[in-house]
């Protein structure tokens, strides 16, 4: 029976799977122009997947041999003198692998010592040998970095443009998490240039692997259907795209956690929305290897230029900047509806919980409550309680937190969720909307089937302010109520807390906004 796969590459016969070669189109196209190309997506999106079932539908064919070479293994290799034969190296044990002709031949009389041309050398040599032109899908590129990847990258480059005089490979497609512009940063500041013989003029085009669509969501859920008779319910298909926007490991995660963990291999029981909200939450809190792989990029500065700002809802992030496009790359963030926001709603929560872990766990520690919390009165939030509470927390302890956060110009924003999180672990739930350009970042506490709109700015000014309670008003309106909750922080040193703390009630277009200076 196949299954659900979350570890590496699938593969048909055991894995419930969207063919590999329907999500990308164009590369059989690349290779017969002889073309050089790059592949990127984020981290577990299927490229390996692909270019494996790539390599083995373009061998089953008399046209072309195909060759995959992971190149995982190199990446803590620095010097290309110790490097670049190691590669020579991992494409002679492809070819053993794909049973490829005159693999034994390959590199059998290789000049090592010559590092800086071994590669393209042995490379032609083989390709002299064939009787068909040959194809190198080298994976994992990006883990190559500094001189080794510009040495690599040169001698691909030489054979590329001494083809007419000499055999060398037909198409090469470099494939990792990050577009073919990121290399460059690997290498040398944006000031510095390589001169005329740059290797990365030769890649004709950059493609990438999208997410899964919602019908071909449905459609892998359908293979289990059909051999288990176990259906998803569609208000929880439509959740889990909702949900994971079709990351592909995420949508195999959820699925595979409601099966084996929450109904056990019980096929008599359909996969309902209520259980993939449990599989979210114990996917996000258990830190599987792909979460957790995303939680040590929140850590780069690169990625925190970018995320910091998104959580703040401003905008002076170049969208053209290597910054964005690498964390865009990544699979961390994507535009909708021209502004920039976690690639899906999984990955907000993440972000959030994990920039805040710390400071949940301490304040849980500080504030406890009582067995029926202190904000619940009547069965209803008392927002203003919560919020004068939260006030006075933050005049006593903002300098300390502050402190304590690694994002530390989003530590306003970030506080206040951990400090609203006793709402969550109290029975209620917290809706979270941050985006780059939004100039906001909005809350909604739903409690009891309840929400209560919250929107936190930073003061920049009385226009800044006017624009707060507009855009708070429009927040309320689209959540349906009548009343919320603009949270004002004051970050000027030259005020008292005395100036900073206050407390007012506006009505902007018919809705009340409680206002809460801190």
């Amino acid at each position: 029976m196949r299954y659900f796969n979350i570890a590496g590459p699938c593969f048909q016969k055991i894995h419930y799977m969207i063919p590999a070669q329907d999500r990308l189109q164009g590369v059989e196209q690349l290779i017969d122009m002889q073309q050089y190309f790059v592949i990127h997506a984020a981290r577990q999106s299927g490229k390996t997947t692909f270019l494996k079932d790539f390599t083995d539908r373009l061998n089953e064919g008399n046209k072309y041999y195909c060759l995959y070479c992971s190149l995982e293994s190199l990446q803590e290799i620095t010097d290309p003198k110790e490097g670049i034969p190691q590669v020579v190296n991992r494409v002679g044990e492809a070819l053993t692998l794909y049973k490829l002709p005159y693999a034994e031949k390959f590199a059998a009389e290789a000049n090592f010592s010559d590092f800086s041309g071994v590669l393209k050398s042995e490379l032609s040599k083989y390709c002299a040998m064939i009787d068909r032109p040959l194809v190198v899908l080298f994976d994992e590129a990006d883990c190559l970095s500094n001189g080794m990847l510009i040495t690599f990258l040169r001698q691909l480059r030489n054979g590329y443009i001494d083809r007419n005089a000499a055999p060398f490979v037909q198409s090469i497609a470099l494939v990792g998490m990050r577009n073919i512009r990121d290399y460059k940063v690997l290498i040398r500041s944006e000031r510095e240039t390589l001169g005329s013989a740059s290797p990365f003029n030769i890649v004709a085009e950059t493609m990438t692997l999208s997410n899964f669509t919602k019908e071909e969501v449905r459609a892998l859920y359908s293979q289990h259907a059909a051999e288990t008779g176990q259906k998803f319910d569609d208000d929880a298909i439509d959740f889990i795209c909702q949900q994971t926007c079709g990351q592909p490991w995420l949508v195999n995660a959820v699925a595979r956690e409601v099966i084996v963990k929450k109904l056990r291999f019980d096929y008599s029981k359909p996969v309902t929305v209520a259980l993939c909200e449990q599989a979210i939450q114990t996917i996000i809190l258990r830190r599987d290897t792909h979460i957790d792989s995303f939680l040590e990029r929140l850590k780069e500065e690169r990625v925190r230029s970018v995320i910091e700002q998104m959580i703040m809802g401003e905008s002076d992030i170049a969208r053209l900047s290597d910054d964005f496009e690498y964390v865009r790359d990544l699979g961390l963030i994507k535009e909708e509806n021209k502004k920039i926001i976690p690639a899906n709603p999984v990955y907000a929560e993440v972000i959030v919980r994990t920039l805040n872990y710390d400071l949940q766990h301490k304040i849980s520690s500080d504030t406890p409550d009582v067995e029926m919390p202190r904000y619940i009165k009547n069965g209803k939030i008392d927002m203003h309680f919560l919020m004068t509470e939260f006030q006075q927390f933050w005049r006593m302890n903002s300098g300390f937190w502050t402190d304590m956060v690694r994002y530390k110009e989003a530590a306003p924003h970030l506080v206040l969720m951990a400090f609203l999180q006793r709402v969550v672990n109290g029975g209620g739930q917290i809706l979270r909307e941050f985006a780059i350009d939004s100039g906001r970042t909005d809350l909604g506490i739903v409690y009891d089937g309840i929400t209560y709109p919250v929107e936190v700015k930073i003061w920049k000014g009385e226009q800044y302010y006017q624009n707060g309670l507009t855009q708070t008003a429009r927040y309320i309106d689209g959540l349906g109520c009548n009343e919320g909750v603009l949270a004002i922080v004051n970050r000027s040193k030259a005020l008292s807390w005395d100036e900073k703390i206050y407390q007012k009630t506006e009505t902007v277009n018919g809705k009340t906004i409680l206002v809460y200076g801190m």
